[in-house]
């Protein structure tokens, strides 16, 4: 093949407008963050304002369950090239705790918002051949005790997008980010401090839970044109998943036995609660788990 010819890829976002919702903190600060970083316009969607402003990120207030204001919103916009569907969470709810219409507003925030937001913002994306970053995660691709319908609307959140990639293509992209659990501020309100932070990340791979920065990255590649022939795609952002069960069972090993014990004594009385994008009503300040 003759590459004399080829011309190198311009894996920059200067010029380009990119929507994060339920972008103003946790996951969703650091992906708004991170596209400003890479020379995009960010306009950040929530309902509510960033506590401190976030450097070359816009707030646009929004609340994502009002179809007509989302629609109304995003017609408004000169122009749209790349829309990461972050916004959403849950609090730690059993099954059995809650009516059924408690856990589906779980599902209305985490597949319905994703749907209408990418909906509002087809036709622009379709004009400026863009593309779609879902913010998925684990949740949706293993049991999610305490936050069944999250996991289950994760689920088909992965589902939409491959179904969206193919309906849509040529002209849009839609990929899908598996995301674990991801370090945020409140983070040592949920793991009981640094011994309980440092027992969970043992349980990782990689040694420790993503950052917020981890997942903008990520999703800076999908939307780059680096990533322009991934569509349909879930990459996993979770430093490797989780350690089989049975190692923790497991008579040969003892680092490996020992690390698994801690851990599973951390998290087997720890609810597993997310607060991706921290738009759930009710939602606790708690690190996410996407």
């Amino acid at each position: 093949m003759d590459n004399s010819t080829a011309h190198p890829v311009d894996n920059s976002l200067h010029g380009r407008t990119v929507v994060v919702t339920g972008g103003t903190r946790g996951v969703g600060a650091g992906i708004a963050r991170a596209f400003a970083e890479a020379g995009a316009q960010v306009l950040a969607c929530a309902r509510r304002p960033p506590e401190r402003p976030l450097a070359g990120v816009e707030f646009i207030p929004l609340d994502l369950r009002d179809p007509p204001a989302v629609r109304a919103c995003f017609a408004a916009l000169p122009r749209l090239d790349v829309l990461v569907n972050n916004a959403g969470g849950t609090p730690y709810r059993l099954l059995a705790d809650a009516d059924a219409e408690r856990h589906a507003k779980v599902v209305e925030l985490n597949l319905i918002t994703p749907l209408t937001a990418s909906l509002a913002a087809y036709e622009h994306l379709r004009r400026n051949r863009g593309s779609i970053v879902m913010v998925g995660s684990v949740s949706g691709g293993r049991p999610s005790p305490g936050s069944a319908a999250y996991g289950a609307a994760k689920a088909g959140l992965a589902n939409l997008a491959a179904s969206m990639a193919v309906e849509w293509a040529p002209e849009v992209r839609v990929n899908t980010l598996v995301v674990g659990m991801v370090r945020t501020e409140p983070a040592h309100l949920h793991y009981g401090g640094p011994d309980g932070l440092a027992a969970v990340s043992r349980t990782v791979p990689l040694g420790r839970l993503a950052a917020p920065a981890d997942v903008g990255a990520a999703a800076v590649f999908l939307a780059c044109d680096a990533a322009g022939y991934i569509s349909g795609a879930s990459l996993q952002v979770h430093g490797g998943g989780e350690r089989p069960a049975f190692l923790a069972a497991a008579t040969a090993g003892g680092d490996v036995r020992t690390d698994c014990a801690d851990a599973a004594a951390t998290r087997g009385g720890l609810p597993r609660t997310t607060a991706a994008g921290q738009e759930s009503p009710g939602a606790s300040p708690v690190p996410e788990e996407r």
